[in-house]
């Protein structure tokens, strides 16, 4: 009998587990080709009276009214789509004016916004009970996106407050409306 002795570390476990996965799911009678998903940023919006993020018992970001925006990183996400989806928030009119329609940005009412991370935004829970999260971005390449979408943010003159990237964060926030958005660049 032979014995086989091999080391793989995470990220390689994780990427060859992925890959698997998503051949396994892609060339299917319906997609002989494995045509593979056309995935993007996506972001939840809510429009706040206030929110904040705490890690281990301890408030990491808070803010007032505002925004509280959850953000997935997806496998074929790049730069150019963080910095379009960050530009748009940036100037989406989600405030109410005097009139009392939504005719104001975050800019305009020079409001807070908290960026926390979601991976969860990508689960796919099409298959069983369990849900799938190869769609997602590895984590290091989602961590280097999420940041240049939370720089291009502050670059812009807003007050951004973020969470802690991988960590299991608690988030509370009072919906202001409610107000909730699904943005996909």
């Amino acid at each position: 009998m032979s014995r086989f002795n091999f080391s793989v570390n995470k990220t390689e476990a994780y990427e060859s587990c992925s890959a698997l996965f998503l051949h396994r799911n892609l060339f299917t009678p319906k997609n002989p080709q494995g045509v593979v998903p056309n995935l993007v940023v996506r972001v939840v919006i809510q429009r706040v009276a206030e929110a904040q993020v705490s890690v281990a018992n301890e408030i990491v970001g808070k803010i007032g009214p505002g925004m509280c925006v959850f953000v997935g990183i997806g496998r074929s996400d790049s730069e150019a789509k963080a910095s379009a989806l960050a530009d748009k928030i940036r100037s989406l009119r989600v405030f109410e004016d005097d009139q009392g329609k939504m005719n104001r940005s975050l800019a305009d009412m020079q409001g807070a916004m908290l960026v926390v991370s979601q991976f969860t935004l990508y689960a796919d829970c099409k298959k069983g009970n369990r849900p799938s999260f190869t769609a997602a971005a590895p984590p290091a390449e989602a961590q280097r996106l999420y940041d240049l979408f939370v720089e291009r943010l502050r670059s812009s003159g807003l007050n951004v407050t973020t969470g802690r990237f991988q960590a299991k964060m608690s988030v509370s926030l009072v919906n202001d409306g409610p107000v909730t958005f699904i943005l996909e660049a």
